[in-house]
C-alpha cells in the first residue's frame, strides 16, 4: 500500500538578503534577478515584508511574471492588522489585503495570520477576522504564548478549513498539528531566534513530522525556515527538500 500523496512546498522566510550573496546566490548575478533564481531552487516563498509595508498592485503581478508555475507566495498579514489593532475593528483592512493578495491568482499559496503575544483570547475577534477574508481556507494562523487557548484555537480553525502554524523557536518545541488540509511547519530557529543552523539530525526529524502529516491527511505542506541569518536559512530548505524527495 502506497503512503498518501502530499505536496511539499519548502522555502525560506524571504529571499532578498544581501549577506546570501556568494553563500547562496552566485557572486555575479544581479539582487534584481534574485527572485528567478530563487524560484529555480524552491517552489515556495514566505514573505515577512508584506507585514511591515504595503505593496503596490504592480508587485504582486511582477512576482506572478517572474516565477513559474507551480510557484507559491505566502503572505504575511499586516501588522497594523494583528499588532496595532489586534484584529479587532479591522474587517476594511483585512478584505483590502485580501484584495492584494489575490493579485496572486493561482500563485497564492496561504496568507500567514500571526497572532501577537498580547492580543487577548478572544474567540469571537478571531472567528471575526477569519471571516472577513473571502477564503478563510487560505489562512494560516501562527498562535504564540497563547497555550491557555490554544485548543479552543484549533476547533475553530477546523471549523473554518485554516490552517495552524507550527512554529519552532528556542523554548517552544515543534509540534505536527494539522486543522485542515493544509499543514504549516515555520522554523525560527532551535536554539537561538534566526541565527541558527539546523543539523542534519533535526532535518531528519522535521522531515519525518511532515511525512506523519501527510499520512494524517494534509495535502500540501508548506514548511519555511526563517533562520535566514548568514543564509543558513537556504542551505536547511536545500537539505531538508532533497530529504522529503
Amino acid at each position: 500500500m502506497h503512503p498518501p500523496q502530499a505536496v511539499y512546498f519548502v522555502g525560506t522566510s524571504g529571499w532578498n538578503y544581501p549577506d546570501w550573496r556568494e553563500c547562496f546566490y552566485p557572486p555575479d548575478l544581479p539582487q534584481k534577478r534574485w527572485l528567478e533564481y530563487y524560484a529555480t531552487r524552491f517552489r515556495a516563498v514566505e514573505i515577512n515584508a508584506t507585514f511591515y509595508r504595503t505593496f503596490k498592485d504592480q508587485t504582486f503581478r511582477n512576482w506572478v511574471a517572474r516565477t513559474p508555475d507551480p510557484f507559491r507566495f505566502v503572505l504575511k498579514a499586516p501588522r497594523h492588522i494583528t499588532h496595532v489593532k489586534h484584529l479587532q475593528d479591522c474587517v476594511e483592512e483585512i478584505r483590502a489585503f485580501d484584495r492584494s493578495a489575490h493579485l496572486l491568482a493561482e500563485k497564492l499559496g496561504l496568507i500567514l495570520l500571526q497572532i501577537a503575544p498580547d492580543t487577548p483570547a478572544d474567540l469571537a475577534r478571531l472567528s471575526s477576522a477569519l471571516s472577513a477574508f473571502s477564503q478563510p481556507t487560505k489562512v494560516a494562523i501562527e498562535l504564540r504564548r497563547h497555550k491557555r487557548w490554544a485548543e479552543d484555537v484549533v476547533a475553530l480553525l477546523k471549523d473554518f478549513g485554516a490552517a495552524w502554524v507550527n512554529a519552532d523557536a528556542p523554548g517552544n518545541p515543534l509540534e505536527d498539528r494539522i486543522t485542515s488540509e493544509v499543514g504549516y511547519l515555520r522554523l525560527h530557529g532551535r536554539r537561538r531566534w534566526y541565527d541558527d543552523l539546523y543539523t542534519p539530525e533535526e532535518l531528519e526529524q522535521i522531515a519525518v513530522m511532515a511525512q506523519q502529516m501527510a499520512e494524517r491527511g494534509a495535502k500540501e505542506i508548506y514548511i519555511f525556515f526563517n533562520n535566514t541569518v548568514s543564509g543558513h536559512a537556504a542551505h536547511n530548505a536545500l537539505e531538508l527538500q532533497a530529504q522529503l524527495r
